[in-house]
């Protein structure tokens, strides 16, 4: 049966869990049958419905007799759609996290410090992409107080996709480095590419939080009127490496009461990603008891930035994906950590 997004969306709220692998189904899911180069969804509508899911939405005509089956004109397109509706519905910070190293470890330690004093919805693990982020936003519980999405691209206007149904009013660029060159095609593509971001929020009076130490980062957000800093010299938030050896340990010199945070990350690499924590902590009012003791209790425990013993002998497991830039920053600290 033919639908409009807004009727998907009373059945959504009836049945809230979205599955697209029928491996996966629960009782009462929403089934969609998503297509890719070498996997048809639509072939697994009707085992979805077998297995307990309430209903398939499809794109392709299978059975019309089958009130369960809600057939779209493109199911991708139908989950982003009904994402962006769901995001409507909300009237809390969403951050954007994007760049081309550290996404994901600065959205952990961005998502511990907010969760330590605010219901915070987030990314679960790695899921970055067209069909991860509508999935993300339609987890987001009516409770949410504020929302943390991870972006990842590899071309450009992905990113500007992305924040149609994100609609973020706060927005992080780590860096920009050697990632997906066959994609953004050099390393300005890749500033064009991941400054979408900057360019939505600065289209839509959106909040920047800025690395002062990458001045690319500065120029890139020079069009955005509220804009958060930090850095290792100068921001709202300051603070340097006070020793990174095994550990990292970041001493705050300015933003917060003086104080020497001890990481379980390895590297430094990792500073930025501590200070853009504590930045967004303090820009959101979070105690800054609660955000050291989140940032000290954070674990990686997502091949980035582990520190693993075995036996008599030590490893740094920072073995997930990599590109030129994160490759040269994981060996040089390696040589710094054999050599001490």
């Amino acid at each position: 049966m033919p639908v409009q997004i807004a009727e998907l969306y009373e059945i959504f709220e009836q049945y809230p869990s979205i599955e697209t692998d029928t491996r996966k189904i629960e009782q009462g899911s929403l089934f969609f049958a998503l297509k890719g180069a070498n996997f048809n969804g639509n072939a697994f509508a009707l085992q979805a419905l077998e297995k307990g899911a309430a209903y398939a939405i499809v794109d392709e005509p299978i059975d019309p007799t089958n009130e369960r089956l809600i057939q779209v004109p493109d199911v991708l397109t139908c989950l982003q759609e009904l994402a962006q509706f769901h995001r409507e519905k909300f009237h809390i910070p969403f951050i954007a996290i994007t760049g081309s190293n550290g996404k994901t470890t600065t959205k952990e330690l961005v998502s511990a410090v907010l969760s330590s004093h605010l219901k915070t919805a987030t990314t679960e693990g790695n899921l970055n992409n067209h069909i991860g982020i509508p999935l993300t936003i339609l987890k987001i519980k009516k409770d949410a107080e504020i929302a943390v999405i991870e972006m990842g691209a590899n071309h450009q206007k992905e990113i500007a996709a992305y924040c149609l149904y994100t609609q973020p009013t706060h927005g992080i660029i780590t860096n920009c480095g050697k990632a997906h060159l066959e994609g953004f095609g050099s390393e300005e593509g890749v500033r064009l590419g991941k400054g979408e971001l900057f360019d939505y929020l600065g289209a839509h009076n959106g909040t920047a939080f800025v690395l002062t130490d990458a001045p690319y980062l500065i120029d890139m957000s020079k069009a955005i009127e509220k804009r958060f800093a930090y850095g290792s010299k100068v921001g709202n938030l300051v603070g340097t490496v006070a020793a990174s050896e095994p550990f990292l340990s970041v001493a705050i010199s300015n933003g917060i009461d003086p104080v020497t945070i001890h990481t379980q990350l390895v590297g430094d690499y990792n500073l930025p990603n501590v200070l853009c924590a504590l930045a967004v902590g303090l820009y959101f009012q979070i105690p800054d008891d609660k955000m050291v003791e989140a940032i000290e209790n954070y674990a990686p425990s997502n091949s980035r930035s582990q520190l693993l013993q075995l036996g008599t002998n030590h490893f740094i497991l920072d073995a997930y994906n990599a590109n030129p830039s994160s490759m040269q920053l994981a060996i040089e600290n390696c040589k710094t950590f054999c050599t001490q």
